[in-house]
């Protein structure tokens, strides 16, 4: 769908340069997607992994994300390959709904209610991002987290329209779960892509 180099603006990873490649298509429907554009497989061209790779290697990045969409929708062992033989870390952010193809440096997985990860998911997860538009998204995220790995980074993560209500949410489940963390957008609130 679209490719660029920007900051890591969400999770463990905040603030590191990366260029992102959002891949179209997705299946999963979230009603407050901010990116519902990526949605259409079709509706966007066809690029080569050497094009692609070009264009993270031209950028000088040492991160390239893969997103969308749903990314896992495609097979992604190609596009790794040539990304970590350019010595490219290869970052992903899922919701997990589908098999991860491509061997990756980080996973961030991030599960939807509307359509679960597959049981495979979880314990390739570096990172844990539960979205949260209200409160019961809060026991949602716990559920997840006791199906990942012990060394995973759990995520709270407002929902960008809703973040003055679940701010302050989360700030109090953070504190008596100090296992959690929170994640901000920082990438929206300095206005970069």
């Amino acid at each position: 769908m679209e490719s660029f180099y920007t900051i890591q603006g969400e999770g463990a990873f905040s603030g590191c340069p990366a260029y992102f490649i959002r891949l179209g298509g997705c299946d999963v429907g979230c009603f407050w997607c901010d990116v519902k554009e990526s949605w259409d497989v079709e509706a966007h061209p066809r690029r080569s992994v050497a094009n692609l790779l070009s264009e993270v290697k031209e950028s000088g990045a040492k991160i390239a994300v893969i997103t969308g969409g749903e990314p896992a929708m495609h097979e992604l062992g190609p596009l790794c390959q040539a990304l970590q033989s350019a010595e490219i870390r290869t970052h992903i952010e899922t919701s997990g709904a589908h098999k991860i193809s491509g061997s990756w440096d980080w996973i961030t997985l991030s599960p939807k209610k509307f359509k679960l990860p597959l049981e495979g998911s979880y314990q390739k997860a570096n990172e844990l991002k539960i979205i949260v538009y209200n409160r019961h998204d809060l026991q949602f995220g716990e559920e997840q987290s006791m199906k990942v790995g012990l060394n995973c980074i759990k995520l709270m993560q407002p929902e960008w329209d809703r973040r003055d209500e679940a701010i302050p949410q989360i700030l109090n489940y953070v504190r008596e779960n100090p296992d959690w963390r929170l994640s901000l957008q920082t990438h929206k609130y300095i206005g970069v892509p």
